[in-house]
């Protein structure tokens, strides 16, 4: 509902100011990536990157309309903005937004056919998107400041071919090339929707997999979204009014779907599309089946580029993040135990909430290995008994810091012995070569009931052992060796 109040009152003072509607669109475009991209863990770096935003954007506007008639200049220009923006990522939120925003600044201009002769106009109506984007966010509805959102897990390390984002936006700069000659082939006029579907394609995926899932799942909510469109929008006539209501609808799907399915979001995307189509008076049934076939080519050029050009597996991903998970499952064990040790300093949160956010980038990795249409049996029960045993440890690791929170809590002497072991026990599953861990030791009885602290650690004991198998089991086992 936020993102449907900014970019309306973005669209709406651009119209009272008496601008085209083609710095209408791109004013709400500005504010809708604005509100959608930017993701700073605080509200203080949220405001930041939305400042910084017309630092890449109006470069990067100009750019684009002063080489519209240009075509190997302007193709050239494109190209290595995709290259920048998807190399932009190695820092963070603040650089990925930067970087799309960047990027959806040139593909706006073709989507719209905008001229040199109108670019002061896009320059006001982005800077009005952005302050009525950033006034509703920060002042109106500042959601952040009651629910701060959690800091996401730092990058994967690598310098050079080994960084990933090097290597990704080497992959997405040749997909985007060959994604545009093709879509020219298709459209000289419509040729942006190929290079904007390998892009998308590339956004929030690291590994080979994530990025042939994403790829799938563009291309069914693109076909659900033209069939949905020749019944909604072709109907219209791009009348202003209704139109005008369904893209606050379509705003409302996009970003109540996105963390819940990326097909439903395309969806969502693709009506809009036609509905601005349909404002712009060039909406018919050709041009969507035009769409749609410059998103299977989109979609496939991503395909080539992953498997082809300095490939990313899904397991050497999978291996990185898992392995994040486990340190991060011994930091909070071993905090813990300091802490109902006596000492004062030590405190297991930070841990935790670390824990829980590389779970959650722990189950994106794995996703296409659980997906539905997964081939791989063998891999996707392993994969989802890795998920089990690690949201398991994650509950135990909760529930032991809960303990060490209460200043009652007692410290039993077998306490340190357990959590050795399990020290050991992640050591042994994140180092090349490690041996398997040795079953989990009952603790020794004694003449005073186990604290509840020891009976959590004995639990990720008992965990850490039962993670082994499914790790490390050939072929494709989860856990990659050297």
């Amino acid at each position: 509902m936020r993102a449907v109040l900014g970019i309306a009152l973005a669209v709406t003072v651009a119209e009272l100011a008496g601008f085209s509607l083609t710095a209408s669109i791109t004013g709400g475009l500005a504010a809708l990536l604005a509100l959608f991209t930017v993701t700073d863990a605080t509200v203080r770096g949220q405001a930041v990157t939305t400042l910084l935003l017309p630092l890449a954007g109006f470069p990067v506007l100009a750019l684009a309309t002063l080489l519209h008639d240009h075509t190997l200049l302007r193709d050239g220009a494109f190209l290595l903005v995709v290259l920048c923006g998807v190399y932009a990522r190695r820092w963070g939120p603040r650089g990925h937004a930067l970087g799309i925003f960047a990027f959806m600044n040139f593909f706006s201009t073709q989507f719209l056919h905008a001229l040199p002769g109108q670019l002061p106009e896009l320059y006001a109506a982005v800077a009005i998107a952005l302050a009525a984007a950033g006034t509703v966010r920060f002042v109106l509805w500042p959601i952040e400041r009651r629910t701060p959102p959690p800091a996401a897990p730092a990058p994967l390390p690598g310098k050079g071919l080994a960084r990933i984002t090097t290597r990704q936006a080497i992959q997405a700069t040749a997909a985007c090339a060959v994604a545009l000659g093709i879509g020219q082939v298709l459209s000289e006029e419509r040729w942006y929707w190929a290079v904007g579907t390998t892009w998308w394609i590339f956004v929030n995926t690291v590994s080979r997999g994530e990025t042939l899932v994403r790829g799938f799942r563009r291309f069914l909510g693109t076909l659900l979204g033209i069939a949905v469109g020749m019944v909604v929008a072709i109907p219209l006539h791009g009348a202003p009014l209704p139109t005008a209501l369904l893209v606050a609808v379509c705003v409302f799907g996009i970003f109540y779907t996105a963390p819940l399915s990326y097909s439903w979001m395309m969806l969502a995307v693709t009506v809009m599309a036609g509905l601005l189509y349909g404002l712009l008076g060039v909406l018919d049934p050709a041009l969507l089946v035009l769409r749609l076939e410059e998103t299977v080519v989109g979609a496939v050029c991503a395909a080539l580029a992953v498997l082809l050009i300095l490939p990313v597996t899904t397991h050497a991903i999978n291996d990185a993040w898992i392995q994040r998970a486990l340190r991060a499952v011994h930091a909070a064990t071993a905090a813990s135990e300091r802490r109902l040790a006596g000492d004062e300093t030590a405190d297991p949160t930070p841990h935790v909430a670390e824990l829980d956010l590389l779970l959650g980038r722990v189950r994106l990795s794995v996703a296409p290995l659980v997906h539905p249409l997964s081939p791989f049996r063998e891999r996707k029960g392993r994969a989802r008994r890795v998920l089990a045993l690690l949201d398991e440890c994650a509950a135990e690791v909760r529930g032991l810091a809960s303990v060490a929170a209460d200043p009652d809590a007692s410290h039993d002497a077998r306490l340190a012995a357990a959590c050795w072991r399990v020290e050991t026990a992640v050591e042994r599953l994140t180092s090349p070569g490690g041996t398997r861990p040795a079953p989990a030791a009952e603790p020794e009885p004694a003449a005073h009931p186990a604290p509840a602290a020891l009976g959590h650690v004995s639990g990720l004991e008992r965990l850490l052992a039962a993670l082994d198998e499914p790790l490390r089991t050939p072929p494709g086992s989860l856990l990659v060796r050297s």
